[in-house]
């Protein structure tokens, strides 16, 4: 397998910063936990302002929190996704990005979560991404899971408005494990199989990660691998996992 450049970004993480209690030991004794976390993993994703809003001094907090080259992802808050469901949301996305501006260059993208709900309505994401596009030039990650955007009407519209398609696991629906959109992103969501949010991936399926992630790489793509099976601490363990992996 073609080796990727050695300045290509590989940015490995976690749902959140949270260091379960069987995991603290790999990580230094002081500090803030995201200080501590920040210390042995190069990225994390923001999943909180999903739920609710974070003052611009909340994020600068963050940023000052961790080392040069660290990046954060934040989720879009699901009052533009879910509830108005990306229709009429200017002023939404004033307000959301006004507060992400805190984080600085420690700001490595925004990722767009869809409800499963959510169809490809082509008139809809165009108005959608080009007010987002001419609010914020950076990265963007869209998570679709409706097997509509999937198709190449789709495909070509995130390409366009230069967003990265995650890829997720589990994979459904079918076609969602593999990425697509623009190139210049790969970002690998990974939220626990079997069962979503708490199943450990094993050493087997996390090689298969490692490659999936070294031929993105290859490829010149800025790679994000995220773990969301949070819900009993399976995330850290196995982005340390990763992160050992891909050293080798």
């Amino acid at each position: 397998m073609t080796k990727p450049p050695p300045d290509t970004p590989l940015l490995i993480g976690t749902a959140g910063w949270t260091l379960p209690r069987d995991e603290a030991a790999a990580f230094p004794g002081e500090g803030t936990h995201l200080q501590r976390y920040a210390a042995r993993l190069p990225a994390a994703e923001i999943n909180s302002s999903f739920y609710r809003p974070h003052r611009a001094s909340t994020y600068g907090r963050w940023a000052s929190s961790v080392p040069n080259g660290f990046r954060f992802s934040v989720k879009m808050p699901k009052e533009i996704t879910h509830s108005a469901r990306l229709k009429e949301v200017e002023e939404l996305l004033d307000s959301f990005l006004r507060g992400v501006q805190g984080l600085g260059k420690t700001l490595g993208c925004l990722l767009i979560q869809l409800p499963p709900s959510l169809t490809f309505e082509a008139a809809v994401a165009n108005r959608f991404f080009t007010a987002l596009r001419d609010r914020f030039p950076g990265g963007l990650v869209c998570e679709p899971r409706h097997a509509s955007w999937l198709q190449p009407d789709a495909e070509t519209m995130l390409t366009e408005f230069r967003v990265a398609r995650v890829a997720a696991d589990p994979d459904q629906p079918p076609g969602v494990g593999e990425p697509g959109g623009w190139s210049g992103i790969r970002y690998f969501r990974l939220h626990g199989s079997p069962r979503m949010y708490y199943s450990c991936y094993s050493g087997t399926e996390l090689v298969r990660v490692s490659e999936q992630l070294t031929q993105a790489r290859a490829q010149g793509s800025t790679v994000w691998c995220i773990f969301d099976n949070t819900a009993q601490g399976a995330a850290t363990r196995n982005a340390r996992e990763l992160m050992h992996l891909a050293s080798e």
